[in-house]
C-alpha cells in the first residue's frame, strides 16, 4: 500500500542552518518520511534536466497519509529553485530554517576548512577571507548566502509568506521541541513528537534523538568548534548583516535574536 510521492514540503535551506539536524529531528513522527540524501533537483541543472519521474524516483516510499519531505539547503539560493518549485507544486509548504548570519558565515567556513584538510588542501584564516585590503570581503559566498533578505525576494515572488515556515535554528539547537511543535502545526500534523525523544549529549554539546527504542546523534561533522574570529572582524560582519536583517524582519513580520 506504498508508494513513492512527490514531495509536499521541502526544507529548502539555509546552508548551515541546521537543516540535517531539522529533517532528521521530523523523521521522528510517524506522518513524515524523509528522503535520504540531498537531491540538488531544483538547483542543479543537470539534475532538473532528468524530469520529475527521475525526481520522484529518488523519494522514500510512503502511506497516503504520510508527507514527504527532501532538504537541499542549496535551494534557498538558488535563482532557478522558486519558480521551478511553483512549476511542480504552486500550494506546496516550504520549511526554511534560519540562525543568526554572522554564525551562518563562520560554520560556512569551518566545514569548508575542515573538508580542505581531509582532502590535503592548503586553508586560509577566516580572517584573511573575509577582510580584502582592509575591508569585508562581500563577495564572498559564505557572506552572500546570508543575506536573506536579497534571497527571500526572490521566494516572495512565487509563494505567499503563510507558504513558508520559518524555523529559527539558533533556538531549535538549544530546546528543540517548541520549534517542531511550530513545524507539526504548520503542517497539519497530529502532535506527536515530545521531549523524551531528546536527551542532551555532553560530549557533543547538543540533543540527541531518540525514537522506536534507538538513540542517534547528528553525524561528526555536525557542531563542530568554531575558530576563534577577531572582534573587530565579527564587529565588521554584525554591521554589514544589520541593514539585510532588518529588511528581512520586516519582509517576514518576525524578529529574530540576531546580532
Amino acid at each position: 500500500g506504498t508508494s513513492r510521492q512527490i514531495p509536499q514540503t521541502i526544507i529548502i535551506g539555509v546552508r548551515k542552518g541546521g537543516t540535517r539536524a531539522l529533517l532528521e529531528m521530523l523523521d521522528i513522527h510517524p506522518n513524515i518520511v524523509v528522503a535520504a540524501t540531498e537531491v540538488h533537483f531544483f538547483d542543479w541543472d543537470e539534475n532538473y534536466v532528468k524530469g520529475i519521474d527521475w525526481y520522484r524516483s529518488l523519494m522514500p516510499f510512503s502511506y497516503g497519509n504520510q508527507i514527504t519531505i527532501e532538504k537541499t539547503p542549496g535551494y534557498f539560493t538558488s535563482p532557478q529553485a522558486p519558480e521551478r518549485i511553483h512549476d511542480m507544486n504552486s500550494s506546496i509548504k516550504l520549511l526554511l530554517i534560519l540562525r543568526d548570519p554572522t554564525e551562518r558565515v563562520i560554520s560556512d567556513y569551518t566545514q569548508v576548512y575542515y573538508n580542505r584538510i581531509e582532502s590535503h588542501k592548503p586553508v586560509q584564516l577566516f580572517e584573511d577571507i573575509v577582510i580584502k585590503n582592509g575591508a569585508l570581503n562581500t563577495k564572498y559566498k559564505a557572506i552572500q548566502r546570508s543575506l536573506y533578505d536579497v534571497h527571500m525576494e526572490k521566494w516572495l515572488k512565487h509563494f505567499s509568506l503563510d507558504q513558508i515556515h520559518i524555523v529559527d535554528g539558533n533556538t531549535l539547537i538549544k530546546d528543540p521541541l517548541p520549534e517542531l511543535q511550530k513545524v507539526e502545526r504548520f503542517l497539519n500534523l497530529p502532535s506527536r513528537i515530545m521531549s523524551s525523544n531528546f536527551y542532551f549529549n555532553q560530549t557533543k554539546g547538543f540533543y540527541c534523538i531518540r525514537s522506536d527504542g534507538r538513540e542517534r546523534c547528528l553525524h561528526e561533522s555536525k557542531g563542530r568548534p568554531h575558530p576563534l574570529v577577531n572582534n573587530t572582524v565579527l564587529e565588521q560582519l554584525y554591521s554589514y548583516f544589520r541593514e539585510h536583517n532588518a529588511k528581512f524582519y520586516r519582509m517576514v513580520n518576525h524578529s529574530f535574536d540576531w546580532h
